[in-house]
């Protein structure tokens, strides 16, 4: 059986099973791009340990927890 009808004899199979082919495009993380912004985001939120006091403010503002 040619890789070709294999190929065609599975989709059948799960469209059968009522699955449907998806295609995803990820980032491509070898990119040099990729690991610019990467390292940009993760400076960012290194910096926001030492620039703000969020969870103090969160809890600030939430309600306590009840016993169900």
């Amino acid at each position: 059986m040619a890789v070709r009808e294999r190929v065609s004899e599975y989709r059948r199979r799960m469209r059968e099973r009522g699955y449907r082919p998806v295609q995803v495009w990820v980032p491509d993380v070898r990119t040099q791009q990729f690991a610019a912004e990467a390292r940009r985001q993760a400076t960012l939120v290194a910096q926001v340990d030492r620039t703000g006091d969020d969870q103090a403010f969160i809890e600030a503002v939430s309600a306590p927890w009840e016993d169900a």
